[in-house]
């Protein structure tokens, strides 16, 4: 019950967060290892209720209009054969090389959530499928050879490439993330590796920290994005820096 109780906070959080700017990993898998859950029923039980939770999140904002779904149509497909790139390229290179030299560059993504934006742009350009294409190919195979963060990477490069409103942004990127969500999830359900007496009750957690943090996105706004998206990159440096150069 302990177990529980700890993994379900801890997917609440990550939902709250993962529905506004993304990173929520960051909060489940360290919270379901650090609670003696075995990696890989910590990765399946983390991805089912992920999976529920983002279309949770993924229904708040499409009732209120705010995906892109041009955007995410198109980028699935990208995003699809950039993970499949990246898993190919992972059998090649050392994820600790990666690694590293994401903590070298985070800082400068970081600067980036401090330029002032000029809020006031409503209607974000024409998309262009070169664009479109470059940016979910190239997160996605960062994705498929790493993964962390890969949500708020979608964000940023969709505010600031493509010219959508963070908020817009953070709405779309979740369509993106639920495809890859699922079809991790499905392949943790064939293997039997859900530990459904877990991974139910951190669903429902999981679900209600979505709808409540996309709520607050849509109430607060980009300034409210723009915060948490901060604080998602911030965790995410930490992370790494603690895995890769201070954790032996």
């Amino acid at each position: 019950m302990t177990l529980i109780l700890f993994a379900c906070l801890a997917a609440f959080a990550a939902g709250f967060v993962d529905a506004i700017a993304g990173g929520g990993g960051l909060i489940t898998i360290p919270a379901l290892l650090l609670s003696g859950l075995p990696p890989h029923q910590a990765l399946a039980c983390n991805k089912f209720s992920a999976t529920l939770g983002t279309a949770s999140a993924v229904g708040s904002y499409a009732a209120k209009k705010l995906i892109r779904f041009d955007l995410a149509l198109q980028g699935i497909a990208f995003s699809l054969f950039g993970a499949a790139l990246g898993s190919l390229l992972a059998l090649h290179v050392a994820p600790d090389l990666l690694g590293k030299i994401l903590v070298g560059l985070l800082p400068f993504a970081l600067i980036v959530t401090f330029i002032p934006i000029d809020f006031s742009v409503k209607e974000p350009p024409p998309l262009k499928l070169w664009k479109v294409a470059s940016i979910c190919i190239g997160i996605g195979a960062y994705d498929g050879f790493f993964g962390p963060g890969t949500g708020s990477f979608l964000i940023l490069a969709f505010h600031w490439l493509l010219g959508l409103e963070l908020l817009k942004a953070s709405a779309t990127a979740k369509v993106l993330n639920l495809a890859s969500n699922l079809a991790s999830t499905i392949t943790f359900i064939v293997h039997g590796s859900v530990l459904w007496s877990l991974a139910i009750p951190m669903a429902i957690a999981s679900i209600t920290g979505n709808v409540l943090g996309s709520r607050f996105a849509m109430h607060k706004g980009n300034k409210g994005v723009q915060r948490f998206l901060t604080f998602s990159l911030l965790l995410l440096t930490l992370t790494l820096i603690g895995k890769y150069f201070l954790l032996p």
